[in-house]
Parts: structure tokens; sequence; C-alpha cells
């Protein structure tokens, strides 16, 4: 496994009990972007700071008056303070498809009452309301001695929290039964291509998040697309910079960090690469 890649297991916290882990994140230097496996689902409650969660389709931030729900998967995770001095801190519940699966069969009734719903996306988004801003207190305080949150007292708070969503939130409860909806890799690949167009996601973090090794992926990208992914996706961004320049009359100074570019000097070099001319001489030209 690539050393950059973490890992998040509730077993590795708690290994007497593998099903369900309630955890405290806090840090005072959260990872600008990393590669992280969820081996399990997983309630992300922000208490300070904010999160960006890249799937292979998709993209959700969260911040501290929200709360998410991320299934089990690859994904790519921003985390940042938002002032100067303050750590990130954040509540993880943890727990695996076999007490989801268990929490449905025990109340089918909810499942048929709410609407139906198609899942789309490997998260669910929430916004705390009243009760759900207590609820995520009750958390913070059942966490505040440091020591382990008994098994039994976890089970019951996850209990609650997906009866609250089932009653308060009925179109929701539908898409937590299934997050996640089978789709072949030639579709897994045009997702995530298309979706980070405009980003800096690198060739090998487009391949983690489609679940697949990089050689598999370029492989699979260059029967889709006649192209190497590096090539494709540099067109597809100068495209989109050339029509800026272009109908917006936009300078390169201020478009270059829109299309996932650090520096403007990296921006005008790709430029270069794909149009033999610099974006003020495009301009001009045209």
């Amino acid at each position: 496994m690539n050393k950059d890649t973490l890992v998040f297991n509730a077993c590795d916290q708690q290994r007497d009990e593998a099903h369900l882990s309630l955890l405290r994140y806090c840090t005072k230097t959260p990872a600008p972007r990393a590669k992280i496996m969820l081996q399990q689902n997983l309630f992300s409650f922000l208490l300070a700071g904010e999160k960006t969660v890249h799937y292979a389709g998709t993209q959700v931030t969260i911040k501290p008056h929200q709360f998410v729900l991320l299934a089990a998967g690859n994904c790519l995770m921003s985390e940042k303070t938002v002032a100067g001095n303050t750590d990130y801190r954040s509540i993880l519940f943890f727990f695996d498809n076999i007490l989801l699966a268990d929490f449905f069969n025990r109340h089918a009734a909810l499942l048929q009452s709410a609407s139906k719903q198609v899942a789309g996306h490997p998260f669910l988004l929430f916004e705390k309301d009243d009760f759900l801003v207590n609820f995520t207190a009750s958390l913070d305080c059942m966490l505040s001695g440091g020591k382990p949150v008994h098994h039994d007292l976890q089970k019951v708070k996850l209990e609650e929290l997906l009866l609250y969503i089932a009653i308060q939130y009925p179109g929701q409860i539908q898409q937590i039964s299934h997050l996640r909806t089978e789709a072949n890799d030639d579709l897994i690949i045009r997702q995530a291509v298309t979706s980070h167009i405009n980003s800096n996601i690198t060739v090998e973090e487009l391949a983690f998040l489609c679940n697949m090794s990089l050689s598999s992926f370029k492989r699979r990208f260059a029967r889709i697309y006649g192209n190497s992914p590096n090539r494709w996706l540099l067109e597809k961004r100068m495209e989109g910079a050339a029509k800026m320049l272009r109908q917006d009359n936009r300078k390169a100074s201020e478009i270059y960090y829109e299309l996932g570019y650090e520096n403007l000097s990296s921006f005008i070099q790709s430029f270069k690469q794909i149009y033999g001319i610099t974006p003020k001489q495009y301009q001009l030209s045209n």
C-alpha cells in the first residue's frame, strides 16, 4: 500500500468491537489533501474547520453547521482551519453495513413510508437543526473524559441518529439504505475525469478514486478517450481557458486558479503547450 494512503478502520481503534467506533479527531495541522480508504461508513460531525471530500464523480464540502455521512470506499479528503491559531476538530462515528442492514430490517416500515429516492452520490449532507446540534454536543460530552465510550452506548446513539433521520428526513433515509449504486468501470472513469477537469488533481489520485491501479486506469482511459489522461485533461482545461480569454476577455492572472493551477507561470506554460502562444498573445489574435 502506498505510504501516503490513510486507512480509516474502526477495528484499528477498538479491536473488541469491530462494527462501530466513536472517536474524537483534533489537530493543529490538518492534511491539505490525503488519500483515504474508508473501510466502514462514516458520520463526520465537524466542530471547527472545514472538510472537503472528493469521490470519483462528485465532491462535498462540510462546515461546522453541517455533518455528512460518507460511504465506505476510496476518497480524497482535505481539511483546513478557518481562523488563525485554531484547531481542526471533528467527531467520527464509524459503522459497517452489518449494523445498517440490521437497522433497516428492524424498521422496515420507515422505509416503506419514505418517498422513493435514487441514490446518486456516495455521501449524504445534512444541516444541523436544534436536535442535531444537541446530539453532536452529546457525543462530544461522552468523549470528553478521554475514555472509550461503551459499545452498547455507541449502538444506542447510532440508533437514535438513524431513527431521527428516518423520521425527519424520510427522503434521505432511502438513500442511506443504498449509498452506492453499481457502476461499470467506464462510467466511473468518465465521472471522475469530467468532475475534476478544473482542479489540480493528479492522474494517480484519479486512479485511486476509481479504485484502480495506475496502469489499469491509464489503459482504460486510453481506450475510452483515445488519449493519455494527462494530455486529455490538459487539452480540456486549456479549451476552457481559451473560452474565458476569448469570450469573457478575462486575464490569465484572473483565471489560472479556477483551472486548478497554483501559480500563473505553470498555467502560461501549459497554455503554450496546446496553443503555441501565451494567453495574452491568444487574446490579441482573437
